[in-house]
């Protein structure tokens, strides 16, 4: 369900960008890419307050969010072939090159993907074996500041590692995270990091809104919305039928369908690093943000359309259906 979702919404979506909106190939490819995220802050939360995680909706839409989460990883790995795949100008590619230069630029292309393969076996290896160790004769100590600084330690370390051989360093991280996974003290790990991960996520959110340009909403308001509109309906009904064909019936397909419909929040991450390797415009980059965020402001109300306008209409068909007639069983003698 999860596959299918990104893949029919990145081909819909991508289809339209390379039709309609003058990008090419890999401009249409990366645009389906981060529109086919969903928000799963908003959507599970949600879902959670109003107990539907169980429904065959909350399940679908759980399934959907982890793919897209899981997702982000080769995405993130692949956007940067992408941006070889951008026509410009020599001008600007030779700057893009001079801007993004990293320790193994001067290298071919075969030794740069040695290199890569070999850092991220590195850091898996190290991570199984010395890292175990190193937490164990940290625990050994007691000191729980040293044990959290350590664990903060490796993650900012092995994020700027990929980030030195030209990967992003949300890459870097997520090898963390596999690292510290792997690890006899997980779940103390996962206790110490706990207070950090709503001021980080409030800080990430923050910068969002930060660089956000308003301006580009009060001069094309027509444009923004009527792409903010064709954004939600697109994943609609792409996620309607998907719903179906998935067997989901009795209005769960209707609350599936309204609570993807939206962007997520690492679409914010994805334009943002598509915007570093060049790959979207500036003014393209712009815009998405802001339907990005618009998608995200208007998932309530479309749920709460939902609620009030969609669900009574199954609730009243289903009480209006005649009951099923009892078969009379022949008793066994």
């Amino acid at each position: 369900l999860g596959g299918l979702q990104m893949a029919l919404t990145t081909v819909v979506v991508g289809s339209l960008a390379l039709a309609f909106f003058n990008m090419n190939l890999a401009q249409s490819i990366t645009v389906g890419l981060i529109f086919s995220m969903s928000s799963t802050a908003i959507v599970l939360q949600t879902l959670a307050e109003k107990g539907l995680m169980k429904t065959q909706a909350g399940q679908g839409s759980f399934s959907v969010l982890l793919f897209q989460d899981i997702a982000v990883i080769p995405i993130l790995a692949i956007l940067p072939l992408m941006a070889n795949q951008v026509a410009g100008n020599s001008h600007d590619s030779h700057a893009a090159e001079a801007d993004h230069a990293t320790i193994i630029s001067g290298f071919p292309g075969w030794l740069q993907l040695l290199i890569i393969i070999g850092l991220v076996a590195a850091i898996v290896f190290a991570g199984r074996f010395l890292a175990r160790n190193v937490f164990r004769f940290i625990a050994r100590t007691g000191l729980r500041e040293i044990f959290t600084a350590t664990a903060l330690l490796l993650v900012v370390g092995i994020a700027m590692a990929m980030n030195a051989v030209g990967l992003s360093p949300a890459l870097g991280t997520f090898l963390a995270g596999v690292v510290l996974a792997d690890n006899e003290y997980r779940h103390e790990l996962e206790t110490n990091i706990e207070p950090f991960k709503g001021l980080l996520l409030g800080l990430f959110f923050i910068a969002v809104g930060a660089s956000i340009d308003f301006n580009i909403l009060v001069e094309n308001p027509g444009s923004v919305i009527g792409l903010l509109g064709l954004l939600i309906a697109v994943k609609f009904a792409v996620l309607l039928f998907l719903g179906r064909y998935f067997r989901m019936r009795n209005g769960q397909e209707i609350l599936f369908s309204f609570a993807l419909a939206q962007t997520g929040e690492f679409a914010f991450l994805l334009i943002s690093f598509s915007g570093q390797n060049s790959i979207l415009p500036v003014e393209v980059s712009g815009i998405m943000l802001i339907v990005v965020a618009l998608s995200m402001l208007v998932t309530p109300l479309l749920l709460i359309l939902n609620d009030r306008v969609f669900q009574p209409l199954f609730v009243k068909a289903e009480s209006g259906r005649q009951p099923d007639a009892r078969v009379r069983r022949t008793p066994r003698c």
